[in-house]
């Protein structure tokens, strides 16, 4: 064996800067308010901030919600729902029923972007009026991904 603890105090650092090394990375997702990422650039349409809804879209993970009711939540860094279809210049109001700072960005050319979104907060933004497929992130956590859908 090419490396082995030999006392109760080796194996206890190693643990100790485990831990502290998982600390420093959690910290990075924190609602700090800097973001890890994210565009600089102001977003194409302009969010208007809202109440957060009284309860998170339970929609299956493509839907296409009834006119005037298009709602995405945000819950455990995950979209909800990731993918869904909507009407050109329909209303999306994002709510962040996450612990931390979230966004929902185009991820190609400046379609829409919510901007940075407060935990408890909401953004609302207009569909593009132009069909189509437009794949989405978080800029703030690119793994978060879906697609707005535009028929």
């Amino acid at each position: 064996m090419p490396f082995s603890f030999r006392t109760g105090r080796t194996r206890s650092a190693v643990a100790a800067a485990a831990f502290s090394v998982c600390l420093t990375a959690l910290a990075g997702c924190s609602d700090s308010g800097g973001g890890g990422g994210g565009s600089s650039s102001a977003p194409a349409t302009p969010p208007s901030l809202s109440s957060p809804s009284s309860s998170p879209s339970s929609s299956p993970a493509s839907s296409r919600p009834p006119a005037g009711q298009v709602k995405v939540s945000i819950k455990d860094f995950t979209f909800r729902p990731a993918d869904l279809t909507v009407a050109p210049g329909a209303k999306i109001t994002v709510t962040n029923n996450d612990t931390t700072t979230h966004t929902m960005t185009a991820t190609k050319g400046k379609a829409f972007d919510t901007g940075d979104i407060a935990p408890g907060k909401s953004a609302t933004f207009t569909a593009p009026s132009k069909a189509g497929g437009y794949p989405y992130d978080c800029t703030i956590h690119p793994f978060m991904t879906g697609t707005l859908t535009v028929k």
